[in-house]
């Protein structure tokens, strides 16, 4: 199968304010987001990149502006990879939603959360997993198994992502970092994902893609049975 991109989009206004966006409209690129979207034309120079897919909100597609118009790329929008619908906490402070009862739900249970009005965790990792996938083999269809593509989401979206494919319960998905315009990568194999990177905020990115002659080959060794991959 192909290597997904999983990108965050870069900092917001609403990051810089302390505010849980969630899909609230006008929430745009802070400058410091400018410079990380046009930061990422350079980073990513030395792969070729098959497709892109983004969430439908603005701040992802500002993200992406830059890349795609150097590439000459015309992006796929992806409902199911949008943010999450945080409901009735849309908007809201994170200081504020702090001493809400819920939020020690959201840090310590994240599984059973269920936003005022809106949707639960759970339902958001089902969605954006399944979507990631289908694109995934998309991808793989069309372009084949060495095939890198990228996808640009939210930070909770992208952990959930980032858990399933780590064989993580998404109660433990908190324990993932993942900052405004940072990548994390997974390459899908017909048994399982393997995790190459994750809140990468710089670096040579170019040694994600695969080389010819390990087209059908795993990044790195299965495990031996009772047994190590190491020295």
């Amino acid at each position: 199968m192909a290597t997904v991109i999983l990108l965050r989009h870069a900092r917001s206004t609403a990051n810089g304010a302390g505010v849980l966006a969630g899909r609230q409209p006008g929430v745009a690129l802070s400058d410091r987001g400018v410079e990380q979207a046009a930061a990422l034309v350079a980073r990513l120079a030395g792969i070729p990149l098959a497709a892109a897919v983004t969430s439908p909100l603005d701040r992802c597609r500002q993200t992406l502006a830059p890349l795609l118009a150097d590439r000459g790329l015309e992006p796929v929008v992806e409902p199911d990879l949008a943010e999450v619908d945080y409901g009735q906490w849309t908007g809201r402070g994170i200081k504020d939603l702090l001493e809400e009862p819920l939020w020690a739900v959201v840090q310590q249970h994240p599984s059973a959360a269920v936003f005022p009005g809106g949707e639960g965790l759970a339902a958001v990792q089902a969605r954006s997993v399944a979507a990631i996938r289908a694109h995934d083999a998309r991808v793989t269809a069309e372009h084949g198994p060495r095939a890198v593509w990228l996808a640009c989401s939210h930070g909770d979206v992208i952990k959930s992502v980032l858990a399933d494919a780590l064989g993580v319960h998404l109660d433990g998905f908190q324990r993932i970092v993942v900052d405004p315009a940072s990548v994390s990568v997974v390459q899908y194999t017909e048994t399982r994902p393997f995790v190459l990177r994750v809140n990468d905020n710089g670096g040579d990115l170019s040694a994600l893609v695969p080389p010819p002659e390990k087209a059908e080959q795993p990044p790195s060794s299965d495990a031996v049975v009772g047994g190590t991959t190491g020295a």
